[in-house]
C-alpha cells in the first residue's frame, strides 16, 4: 500500500519485508505452473518500498516501477541489485520487455474502469508474447465490508506503531471506497499520531475478467489466498493479433 511520502519512513516497520514472503511465495508457484515461455525476468508494477522484491530477486532478475520518489529510495536501499524507475502504472513505458509481470496490491490505486485497464494495458505493453502476468483483488465489492477496521503493532529498536486500518464506502454507486490509517508512533516512549487517508477502487470480479480480456489477456485462473484475496493468472497470447 502506498503511503504519503512524509510517512515512508515507516514502511519498514509496519509492514517489514519478511512479512511478503508467503505473498511472493504464491504468485512465484502460480508463476511456474502457468508459464507457457522460461520466466528469467520481472517486472513488478507500483512496487513501492520494494518489499515483494526483496524475495522475487532469488527468483527472477527484477525491474520495478512506482510513482513515489520516496518509496523508490526505500526499494533501492532494499534491493541494490534490481533497477527501479519513477512512473506511473496507466502510463509508463520503458524500453523494453519482460517474461512476466506483477501488480500487487498498489493496483487498489486504480478508481475506474479506466484507470484498471490503462494499468492492464501497461503489463501487456510491457510482456514478451507468451508471458505472464500475476495480479490480484485484495478488496472487490462482492466482498467489501463497510466500516470494517483492524489494528496491529510493530516496533523496530526503540521505535513502535501501532496501525489502525478502516475501510469505508460513502457511496455504494460508484467505484471508490476510503482508506483510512491512523499511525500511533511512540519513539522512546513519546507518542505522535499521524493520519492518512486514502482513496482506493473497488470493482466486481466480472469488472476485472470483462478489462483483463480487452487488454488483450487470456485467463487461465482465479485462484484465492487465505486471506480471501483472488489472484487473475493472465497470458499474452503468444501469436499476438
Amino acid at each position: 500500500m502506498r503511503m504519503y511520502s512524509d510517512l515512508a519512513w515507516l514502511w519498514p516497520v509496519i509492514s517489514p519485508p519478511e512479512d511478503y514472503a508467503q505473498e511472493v511465495e504464491q504468485a512465484v508457484r502460480l508463476i511456474e505452473e502457468h508459464r507457457r515461455i522460461p520466466v528469467h525476468t520481472l517486472l513488478d508494477l507500483g512496487c513501492g518500498g520494494g518489499h515483494n522484491d526483496r524475495w522475487f530477486k532469488q527468483h527472477f532478475r527484477v525491474t520495478g516501477v512506482d510513482l513515489s520518489p520516496a518509496m523508490l529510495d526505500l526499494a533501492r536501499q532494499l534491493n541494490p541489485e534490481c533497477t527501479y524507475h519513477e512512473g506511473d502504472m496507466r502510463s509508463v513505458r520503458l524500453e523494453e520487455t519482460f517474461d512476466a509481470v506483477v501488480i500487487a496490491d498498489s493496483i487498489d490505486y486504480m478508481l475506474n474502469e479506466a484507470d484498471l485497464l490503462q494499468a492492464f494495458t501497461t503489463a501487456y505493453t510491457h510482456l514478451h508474447p507468451g508471458g505472464i502476468l500475476i495480479t490480484y483483488a485484495e478488496e472487490y465489492r462482492e466482498r467489501f465490508v463497510q466500516n470494517a477496521t483492524t489494528s496491529d503493532t510493530n516496533a523496530r529498536g526503540d521505535l513502535e506503531v501501532t496501525l489502525i486500518e478502516n475501510t469505508y464506502d460513502p457511496d455504494d454507486r460508484d467505484t471508490t471506497y476510503e482508506y483510512t490509517l491512523i499511525y500511533l508512533v511512540r519513539h522512546t516512549g513519546e507518542l505522535q499520531v499521524e493520519l492518512d487517508h486514502h482513496i482506493l477502487g473497488l470493482f466486481s470480479l466480472s469488472t476485472w475478467e470483462a478489462l483483463l480480456r480487452e487488454a488483450g489477456f487470456e485467463i487461465l485462473q482465479e485462484d484465492t489466498d487465505n486471506q480471501g484475496d483472488t489472484y487473475f493468472v493472465c497470458l499474452k497470447p503468444i501469436q499476438v493479433n
